[in-house]
């Protein structure tokens, strides 16, 4: 489904506290489907584990980084591209699941992730990415 021009303008004009909140909305759903415990999904958005409590109750009112906001849109399209590349089970367990690419030496995707950060965090989505031939 294409988004109409009326949509894409009505996205554009949204302050950074909506688009923050689109933002938190599929993260929180994202860290749900592959299991994340609380550390885990704080350290991956870069928050504190308190803050990422708060976050998943939907009772944070503050605002993302720059940072922080594309670390969420880098997870979500890899979210996005293990559900197009594998099935839906596999592709929820992937980031848990040792890994022997040349990216990821053995270790599982979300402990790379978590240990590089954002520059992880994008490299995994390239990776992602040209399994599925985006590259």
């Amino acid at each position: 489904m294409q988004m109409e021009p009326q949509q894409a303008t009505a996205l554009a004009d949204r302050g950074p506290g909506d688009i923050d909140a689109v933002a938190l909305k599929a993260y929180r759903r994202l860290a749900a489907f592959w299991g994340l415990g609380n550390d885990e999904a704080a350290a991956l958005a870069d928050t504190r584990e308190r803050t990422w409590t708060r976050i998943k109750k939907d009772e944070w009112k503050g605002e993302l980084s720059q940072d922080q906001r594309l670390r969420l849109s880098a997870l979500v399209g890899l979210y996005k591209g293990l559900h197009l590349y594998f099935s839906d089970d596999l592709a929820d367990r992937w980031v848990k699941l040792p890994n022997t690419g040349p990216v990821f030496r053995g270790a599982t995707p979300l402990r790379y992730m978590i240990e590089g950060g954002l520059p992880a965090i994008l490299k995994s989505r390239d990776y992602v990415d040209a399994l599925r031939g985006g590259m």
